[in-house]
């Protein structure tokens, strides 16, 4: 856990810089004592009544980033005493995933100990809707007078003055051959998949947003398809937040929408996106919605780790990355589901074979046992190294208090060390994950009870390969790697 510690003080006199030592030495002991780690210090010398506080602001911005896991404060009014900073700390903590503590007990979200701090937030909060309605009503009073207010135009439009202007680029066209596109029968996803193997821009790349991906989806398709600002309609106000606490957008009447016809020079004609509004509509009552096959969620493609998907006209399954964006993005790695039934009945009745002779029983129990022996042993030593990486952070925070050490060459310190205990960590999880698997050949017996009542079924269901299968991995040219529950050896 990362810790950002914020500590403020009224002013520069003596008696304040005393009190700023001793707020960072509990810090220091607290930290050290919880096993975390310390991110920054974030210190104001300024009055809490201000929200102008350099310190404070850019501890926020880092939140935003979620550079941090956890705000330390010694009570609350070192953070806020006033609304616009108790909401944004509420934010924080709602809707970031950021933990605050108050050393006064008062405040830990960790534990649910939230009273105090709900309290500021609800006071704060009436004040935040007041000014939240006011600027709604606002953008509602623009909107009416026929100016565009989004923070992006729609795609093939760029906003002057307010008003909507056809873009002189080639998004038009792409608008117009969507449309067409599916006019003429494509669906939105082999519409998206075109246009990603065909390298053109997206709308989220266009409008330079920090998020954009070079993949066309069809959820994007769709939005274009049914977005009236096309035909010169200008359409505000479809949805709106819940609430100023909650951010979730729901959408609204169509009787509340500000709608204002012929505002700029249309894309679509009407006749074309009434068409393609028909069209959505009966599609989406006759394409049934995707079955589950009996290898979906188990069948995943070897070098994307996409699941794969199964098409009918293959009998199969093929990459889903590649069914959706073509051989730009990956390569078939077509299977066929018949094969893969009859590969594990093959390899389940192999072993029954082998279970059958008492030498075979024999060495794979010895071997279960020497498996878990060292196992154990690995798991062992492991562990004392994490404690011995655990203990060598409490030292770097006493260095850091006791200013032997920069902050810098903790945070150095720090990340390698963190660095260790994680791949220690993940060593572990593989650990746990090797001998659960031993586990699971404990009882021979009943194993090979397991395996043959499912050799006397007649199909493999869903169930039974569940409890056979955990994972199959599909290499290029359809070979699989499958991963049975029942054993360490991974069938190929």
């Amino acid at each position: 856990m990362r810790c950002a510690v914020y500590v403020r003080v009224s002013t520069d006199k003596e008696e304040q810089k005393a009190s700023l030592k001793y707020q960072k030495e509990l810090f220091y002991k607290y930290i050290e004592e919880q096993g975390w780690d310390i991110h920054d210090f974030y210190i104001d010398i300024q009055s809490g009544t201000t929200a102008k506080r350099e310190n404070l602001q850019k501890m926020i911005e880092d939140a935003q980033e979620n550079k941090f896991d956890i705000i330390l404060a010694k009570e609350l009014s070192r953070l806020a005493r006033n609304g616009e900073l108790s909401y944004k700390i509420k934010n924080l903590c709602e809707y970031k995933g950021i933990h605050i503590i108050t050393l006064d007990n008062a405040i830990n979200t960790i534990k649910g100990d939230t009273h105090m701090f709900g309290l500021f937030a609800w006071l704060y909060e009436q004040e935040s809707q007041n000014t939240s309605n006011r600027v709604k009503s606002s953008l509602r009073s623009r909107a009416e007078k026929g100016l565009f207010m989004g923070s992006n135009p729609p795609y093939g439009y760029e906003v002057r003055e307010g008003k909507l202007y056809i873009k002189d680029d080639n998004t038009p066209n792409i608008v117009k051959r969507i449309f067409n596109e599916y006019l003429g029968g494509s669906g939105q996803d082999s519409i998206a998949r075109r246009l990603y193997n065909e390298g053109i821009p997206t709308p989220a790349d266009i409008a330079g947003k920090k998020n954009a991906g070079e993949t066309w989806n069809g959820s994007t398709i769709k939005l274009i398809l049914t977005n009236p600002h096309y035909v010169g309609d200008l359409v505000q106000g479809r949805e709106t937040s819940i609430s100023v606490t909650n951010k979730k957008r729901k959408k609204l009447d169509k009787s509340d929408q500000i709608i204002k016809k012929d505002t700029h020079e249309p894309i679509i004609s009407r006749e074309v996106f009434n068409a393609v509004q028909q069209q959505l509509e009966i599609r989406s009552k006759i394409i049934p919605a995707p079955k589950k096959h009996l290898f979906t969620n188990l069948l995943f493609c070897a070098d994307c780790g996409t699941g794969m998907w199964f098409r009918s006209n293959r009998t199969g399954y093929i990459c889903g990355k590649y069914a959706r964006y073509g051989k730009k993005a990956c390569t078939n790695h077509a299977i066929k589901e018949e094969f893969l039934i009859n590969t594990i009945l093959y390899d389940i009745k192999i072993l029954v074979e082998k279970m059958d002779k008492e030498e075979y029983v024999k060495q794979l129990e010895i071997k279960a046992i020497e498996s878990k022996n060292t196992l154990k042993k690995q798991m062992d030593k492991i562990n004392k190294q994490i404690d011995i990486l655990k203990k060598r952070k409490s030292k770097f925070i006493n260095l850091l208090a006791d200013e032997l050490i920069s902050h810098e060459d903790y945070r150095e310190n720090i990340e390698v060390n963190n660095g260790e205990i994680d791949e220690l960590v993940q060593k572990k999880n593989e650990l746990l994950s090797e001998m659960e698997s031993e586990n699971a050949i404990d009882n021979l017996s009943q194993l090979k009870d397991e395996l043959l009542k499912f050799l006397n079924f007649d199909e493999l269901t869903t169930e039974i390969l569940h409890r056979l299968v955990y994972k199959i991995v599909v290499k290029e040219g359809g070979i699989p790697k499958i991963h049975y529950t029942f054993s360490t050896t991974k069938l190929e």
